[in-house]
């Protein structure tokens, strides 16, 4: 490729903030739930980059297409890939793309096609590098590309933004459930290629009560190491839908007596427990079944797949919470459709 900008150019990296900030600085965009993505176009040459520098053209052949499609004949782009069902966004759907065959390949893509937003402007059509200019001037030019090669188009789409903080919180709370979060970038600012220095994400957590099905003991000695939860599905079976490992240390003689008072199969009457994930290969398989007696409110950030995505954060027992109330229903909250911010 003849780009200004090599193949393994960094995207720009967001640090982590509890609050969303304010002031003139800063500029807001939804924090989209799938995967980061570069896209260069030279002629007819699509490459789309992940943020760990791995090609993602064969997972997304609609979104090469979709690319290739567009007037626009050079440019790098700056973007997220989702996939939607239902008007809301599927992760799980996203991951299922990464798929050695590529017939399966073709064929969710045809079944739940991708699309890609677009939110920063790196290479313009004419080949010229934006790199370093600040976020104000890199947005006016990417509105009107945009407008001169965006329009009509399905599969790729402009990301919204606002300066309002208002606005903002609204996005934050009215999609909760959906949308991944808040991004909040420095106006002032160029593109920090690799750097965490220009943006922040603010991210929509949860809470839900759980049951405390089971537990496992630690990989040294004989404590409590993690606690495995359910929630109730609709036929009333108690479901293994994650875990929570994050016990203070303080803490876990007195709870490991008191887990193995309560042990009791079968622990999980719906889905029980797996092996060890692929990343966690040290962790135990063996668990240890509890009567469902223990309620406990836990912290999460996403819920797809029957489960929790990642750990969640115990923040406080519930003793005064029947099991039985702890319901997947918790998990499913309504919520206004993220897809509205692209219509």
């Amino acid at each position: 490729m003849s780009l200004p900008l090599p193949l393994d150019y960094p995207p720009m990296e967001a640090d982590t903030a509890k609050e969303i900030p304010s002031g003139p600085e800063w500029e807001y965009e939804p924090k989209w739930d799938g995967f980061r993505c570069l896209a260069f176009r030279d002629g007819d040459d699509v490459r789309l980059m992940s943020k760990s520098g791995q090609e993602l053209e064969r997972y997304f052949p609609e979104i090469v297409a979709a690319v290739k499609a567009l007037s626009a004949k050079r440019f790098v782009v700056d973007g997220e890939l989702i996939v939607t069902q239902q008007r809301t966004l599927d992760f799980d759907a996203l991951l299922q793309r990464i798929h050695p065959a590529e017939s399966r390949i073709r064929k969710l893509a045809a079944e739940t096609p991708a699309t890609y937003v677009v939110f920063d402007l790196l290479v313009d059509q004419r080949g010229l590098d934006w790199t370093g200019l600040t976020l104000d001037e890199r947005r006016e030019a990417l509105e009107d590309f945009a407008r001169q090669v965006l329009a009509g188009q399905e599969r790729v789409r402009l990301s919204p933004r606002t300066r309002d903080f208002d606005v903002a919180k609204a996005w934050f709370k009215r999609m909760a459930g959906p949308l991944d979060g808040v991004i909040a970038k420095r106006v002032d600012r160029a593109y920090d290629a690799g750097e965490r220095k220009s943006m922040l994400k603010i991210k929509n957590l949860r809470t839900a009560d759980c049951v405390v099905g089971g537990f496992r003991y630690g990989t040294k000695g004989k404590q409590v190491g993690s606690l495995l939860l359910g929630l109730y599905n609709q036929e009333g079976l108690l479901d293994h839908v994650g875990f929570c490992s994050g016990i203070a240390v303080a803490d876990k003689a007195t709870l490991t007596k008191r887990l193995e008072d309560l042990k009791e199969a079968p622990g999980f009457s719906g889905a029980k427990p797996g092996g060890p994930s692929r990343w966690s290969t040290e962790r135990s398989t063996e668990w240890e079944p509890l009567a469902p007696k223990l309620v406990i409110e836990v912290q999460y950030d996403h819920f797809s797949g029957h489960r929790f995505r990642h750990g969640t954060k115990l923040l406080r027992w519930r003793p005064e919470k029947p099991p039985k109330s702890c319901t997947i229903e918790q998990v499913r909250r309504e919520s206004d459709s993220p897809l509205t911010l692209l219509e």
